[in-house]
């Protein structure tokens, strides 16, 4: 009865030190697979932070001057999602883009935003891919207020239907793989001119229609932009670049000033500080014709002067 009594105590003794080691080891590889993914999120974290600097970096060569239209394209190793935003905050309002990417068949989501204060960025909120298309084009009015840059995904191939003839050849000298001008295909997203399609352009009154919302622009810098942006990028953009309108129209009456001083006054300071005040207060894109014509007056004006402004 004793040996017996000793037999099972050691069978518990020997049970209870292999369920200690399973549970020990299981801890332990526990912990080396969370540490282990959290290395490779935060590696993804900083991998994606530092793809979002250097794509606003490479941004800095679509600075256009005067009429020219630059291109270029983005590729990266892995699949990505870019996210556009812009805040209305400062003098000039922030542009930013914050970038997840796939690792291991999971999206790793960064809080990481890469910010800039004098890049205008017109795309969907949220686009997906690992070849991302760019072209920008000066936006005047009546002088340069800055280059816009239009984002897509080459995921999304736009076709452009009964487009006017500068805008199809515009398109033609781009050499962009994803705007076509002929041979659409059921994939594609259908921009029309003239017709009823996902994105319609209305030329004679100024105006896109997509995703069931209107949105107003003047001049084909801005339609582009009203084109390849969701209503929400657009708006908060062009509340951006009336500031920075502002911002250069009084730029402009300081020198004035100083031309007055040489006996060749332009005597545009009113009208610039009208059109300053105009773009101060616009309040959405449907009051954008009200400044356009402020911007077409001083144009005339400045155009007729011996010494021009700009």
């Amino acid at each position: 009865m004793s040996n017996k009594k000793k037999f099972k105590k050691g069978a518990l003794e020997i049970s209870f030190g292999w369920l200690f080691a399973i549970i020990a080891g299981g801890v332990i590889l526990f912990l080396a697979i969370y540490f282990s993914s959290k290395l490779i999120q935060t590696g993804t974290e900083t991998v994606s932070a530092e793809t979002g600097k250097e794509i606003a970096v490479l941004l800095n060569p679509l600075e256009t001057s005067f009429e020219s239209v630059q291109t270029t394209s983005i590729t990266i190793p892995s699949e990505t999602r870019i996210h556009n935003g812009c805040d209305l905050v400062g003098t000039f309002g922030e542009q930013f883009i914050r970038l997840d990417q796939k690792s291991f068949n999971k999206w790793i989501q960064t809080d990481v935003n890469v910010k800039t204060n004098n890049k205008y960025i017109f795309s969907n909120e949220e686009i997906e891919g690992e070849k991302f298309y760019l072209f920008s084009k000066p936006f005047n009015f009546p002088f340069k207020v800055a280059d816009l840059i239009y984002m897509t995904s080459s995921k999304d191939r736009y076709c452009f239907i009964n487009a006017p003839t500068e805008i199809e050849e515009e398109i033609e000298r781009l050499k962009q793989e994803n705007l076509l001008i002929e041979n659409c295909s059921d994939e594609d997203i259908e921009v029309c001119f003239n017709g009823n399609c996902e994105i319609n352009v209305d030329y004679f009154e100024r105006a896109v229609e997509k995703d069931g919302k209107r949105v107003y622009f003047e001049g084909d810098a801005l339609m582009y932009a009203a084109i390849f942006s969701e209503k929400e990028v657009y708006e908060c953009q062009l509340k951006r670049l009336m500031w920075r309108l502002r911002e250069i129209s009084n730029l402009y009456q300081d020198k004035e000033i100083i031309i007055a001083e040489k006996k060749c006054e332009n005597n545009l300071r009113l009208d610039l500080n009208e059109l300053s005040n105009l773009a101060d207060n616009l309040e959405n894109s449907g009051e954008l014709i009200i400044v356009k014509m402020k911007a077409e007056d001083i144009e005339m004006k400045n155009n007729a002067r011996r010494c021009v402004l700009w």
